[in-house]
């Protein structure tokens, strides 16, 4: 049986400190913060909550002061400066000299190594040159010759249990749709994804420092193992593009060419089933809100990006560069910031009446970033979550959640739905 709700106040606890720490990383709070900025961040914790987060959590955020020290913010144990407001996450997001990408996402100090996920943890020059390349890739042109075969996965997908009446839809959709698409970009096994999947949760969603270092070197050396072979036997696939790839005349070195695939298995394995999860979770919560959907299609691509800016599940990490003053607060050199999309997304100050899903909002968002390190691959994200939204509405009648289901939303650097079951 599916544990009970639980409100805010009864969270489960923080994670213990981790035994091992990550190299010039402080569980210190720095001395020049104010002590009435300090608080613990549950967003940033990696739990299991029983409400949505962006419902239960964020409104008492944006409540608080616009600018804060999560004693828990970076990477779910360590202290960093978190920006509620759209408008300094936007700063932050295009400031690439204050606030700098090198180290940021901490995978390679886990194993106490020191190399780049490419381009996600590159600056200004090199990251200019490196996107120059691989935008090409993902155009809306180059995606639109893909579209085809992403429609019928969605299509297959959702059929192998349209006739059943019920499904776990995280499972059985979320992830293995657009998951398998992106082991197909990548010339990898899909019969072994959820082998892969199971890397990826260490990665980004385990509460234990030492699973996600476990969680880095398995990726590591498979996709070392990988390279090898395309080195050997290239194919029409993203890994062999990455060993082709060349900057003023020069390929890519072997650890940089490990630190792109690096990247690309974080991108395709996680974020769009989470964004995926979520906006189907509250199509099961909302009957009427489905059902308007369902009389009128043509509102699916406005519904697909409202969902996108109230449920929208990641955020990023900064490095400061040099002292700044950002919103009235001093960031000094070294410290860490927490640039967040999804808190973004519910900003008051931005959207008017942020909990309130209109499909005809049409207002900005920064759910895929923003700047020179908007996500590359945003083009086709987004066919991906528009074609499930017409497929799984086309093929399913009206679908609501498993009487006596309470969906398990997991907190942290990306928030989902851990599983959503549904019937109909």
């Amino acid at each position: 049986m599916s544990p009970a709700p639980v409100s805010p106040a009864s969270l489960s606890p923080a994670p213990a400190p981790p035994s091992m720490s990550l190299p010039n990383v402080s569980m210190e709070i720095p001395a020049h913060v104010p002590p009435g900025l300090v608080r613990d961040f549950p967003l940033a914790a990696r739990q299991t909550i029983y409400e949505n987060p962006h419902e239960a959590l964020m409104p008492a955020i944006h409540a608080g002061p616009p600018a804060l020290m999560a004693t828990n913010g970076y990477l779910g144990f360590y202290p960093c400066w978190v920006f509620r407001r759209s408008e300094d996450i936007k700063t932050l997001f295009q400031d690439t000299q204050n606030f700098v990408k090198k180290g940021n996402t901490g995978f390679a100090a886990m194993i106490g190594e020191d190399w780049d996920v490419i381009p996600t943890e590159l600056d200004p020059p090199r990251h200019t040159a490196i996107r120059r390349l691989l935008n090409p890739l993902f155009t809306p042109a180059s995606v639109a010759v893909m579209e085809h075969k992403v429609r019928e996965r969605a299509r297959s997908t959702v059929a192998a249990f349209r006739e059943r009446g019920h499904c776990e839809f995280i499972r059985e959709f979320a992830a293995p749709y657009p998951v398998s698409i992106f082991l197909d970009l990548l010339g990898l096994p899909v019969d072994r994804i959820w082998e892969f999947l199971e890397w990826e949760f260490a990665l980004l969603h385990s509460s234990r420092i030492e699973e996600r270092a476990a969680g880095v070197r398995a990726v590591k050396a498979y996709l070392l193992e990988v390279i090898e072979e395309r080195r050997k036997r290239p194919g029409d696939d993203l890994i062999s593009n990455a060993l082709r790839l060349e900057v003023d005349g020069q390929k890519l070195t072997p650890i940089e060419v490990f630190g792109h695939c690096f990247n690309l298995y974080l991108g395709g394995l996680d974020t769009v089933s989470a964004a995926i999860g979520m906006q189907f979770a509250y199509l099961a919560r909302n009957g009427e809100q489905q059902a308007r959907l369902r009389a009128d299609p043509s509102l699916l691509p406005k519904a697909m990006m409202e969902l996108l800016r109230a449920y929208a599940t990641t955020s990023h990490y900064r490095v400061c560069s040099q002292d700044v003053e950002v919103c009235g607060v001093l960031v000094k050199a070294g410290d860490k910031v927490m640039v967040s999309p999804a808190l973004a997304g519910r900003d008051p100050e931005a959207y008017d009446n942020p909990g309130e899903i209109r499909f005809d909002r049409n207002a900005p968002l920064l759910t895929f970033g923003y700047g020179i390190h908007r996500c590359l691959g945003v083009y086709l994200a987004q066919r991906e979550m528009l074609f499930a939204l017409e497929e799984v509405l086309a093929a399913l009648p009206p679908f609501r959640l498993r009487d006596g289901f309470a969906i398990p939303y997991r907190t942290g650097g990306v928030m989902q739905a851990a599983a959503l079951e549904i019937e109909w």
